[in-house]
C-alpha cells in the first residue's frame, strides 16, 4: 500500500511541475549560455540557432550550416567516405570515432562539398565542432586540402567554416602535420590567384587558428566567436596576469585588426553572396556546376 501511496504522490509532483510552465513542457526548452535565460527549442530553429533574447550563437553541425548558406539543391559532398582509422592504436580511439559517427552522422570533424552561393559555384567546407570538437586529425587535415587543390585546379572561390578545439591529441604528431599540409595548400591556392573566404565560428582555437583558419583573403566571424590559439585561462597561468576584458573575442579581433567583419549567422549568406559578386566575373554564375 505505502509504494502504491509513493507513486501516486509522484505522479502529483510530476503534474504540478508541468502546470509550473503550462505553455512548453521543461524537455523542450534549454538554458542559454549568453543570457541564462531558458529557451524554447523551436524559437532556437525557428532563429537558425541565435537566441531570440540576448543573440548569443550556438554552435551547429557542419551540414546544418552550409545548408544555411549554400542554394538549395546545389550541395554535392566530397570525400564522404575519407575518415580517421586510429593511426596510431590509441586506446579507446576506434570506439570514440564510432560514437561520433553515430551521434553527428558525419564520418570526421570536416565536410566538404561543391555547391552555390547566390548562383556562383564554390568549394566550401565546414568543421562540426561535435565531432571531437572539430579537432584536426588527419583525415580532416586530408579533406580540407583536397578541397583546396580543387578550388584551385577549377578556379572556384574557397569557402572554409572553422570550429575548432585545435589538434586531435589521438593522432599525435599527424594531427600537427596537417597545419603545414593546408598552408602549404593555401599558399599554392594563393599563387593561383584563388580568392579563400575563412569564417571564424564559436569556438575556433589551437593549430586550426594557427593554419588555414587564419589565411584568408578575408577573414569573417560570428559574434562573439572564441578565437585564439591557447586559451584564456591556459594564458593567465602561464603568464601570471589577467587578460583584458573580452580577450580573444571576435569582437576584440576585430577591433584590433585581426578580422574583417563580425556577420551575424542570419545575415551571412547575403554577406557572401556580395563578396562573391565583388571579387567574382559575370561568367562564373553560370560555369559547369
Amino acid at each position: 500500500m505505502s509504494s502504491i501511496l509513493a507513486q501516486r504522490r509522484q505522479k502529483l509532483l510530476a503534474m504540478k511541475a508541468l502546470r509550473s510552465t503550462p505553455h512548453v513542457p521543461v524537455y523542450t526548452r534549454e538554458t542559454c549560455p549568453g543570457c541564462g535565460q531558458m529557451v524554447e527549442r523551436r524559437e532556437l530553429s525557428n532563429h537558425q540557432y541565435v537566441c531570440p533574447l540576448c543573440g548569443y550563437h550556438h554552435p551547429v553541425g557542419a551540414y546544418y550550416r552550409l545548408s544555411l548558406v549554400l542554394d538549395k539543391g546545389t550541395f554535392r559532398e566530397l570525400d564522404a567516405a575519407l575518415a580517421s582509422n586510429d593511426p596510431l592504436n590509441f586506446p579507446g580511439y576506434k570506439a570514440k570515432l564510432d560514437s561520433a559517427r553515430r551521434r553527428t552522422g558525419t564520418g570526421e570533424g570536416v565536410v566538404t562539398a561543391l555547391g552555390r552561393i547566390g548562383g556562383r559555384k564554390v568549394a566550401v567546407g565546414a568543421l562540426d565542432s561535435r565531432f571531437f570538437m572539430g579537432s584536426m586529425s588527419a583525415a580532416l587535415g586530408e579533406k580540407v586540402t583536397r578541397l583546396i587543390e580543387l578550388a584551385g585546379k577549377n578556379r572556384l572561390p574557397l569557402i572554409l567554416f572553422s570550429a575548432s578545439g585545435g589538434a586531435r591529441m589521438q593522432e599525435g604528431i599527424l594531427s600537427l602535420m596537417q597545419m603545414a599540409k593546408t598552408s602549404a595548400a593555401l599558399e599554392r591556392f594563393s599563387r593561383r590567384g584563388g580568392l579563400y573566404l575563412s569564417v571564424l565560428t564559436h569556438p575556433t582555437t589551437g593549430g586550426v587558428t594557427a593554419s588555414f583558419a587564419s589565411l584568408g583573403d578575408i577573414m569573417l566571424a560570428e559574434p562573439g566567436a572564441l578565437i585564439g590559439f591557447a586559451g584564456p585561462r591556459v594564458i593567465e597561468q602561464t603568464i601570471g596576469e589577467k587578460l583584458p576584458e573580452g580577450f580573444q573575442s571576435a569582437e576584440y579581433l576585430l577591433e584590433h585588426g585581426f578580422l574583417d567583419a563580425i556577420v551575424p549567422r542570419g545575415e551571412l549568406r547575403s554577406t557572401l553572396i556580395r563578396l562573391l559578386a565583388l571579387h567574382g566575373k559575370e561568367g562564373d554564375r553560370h560555369g559547369q556546376g
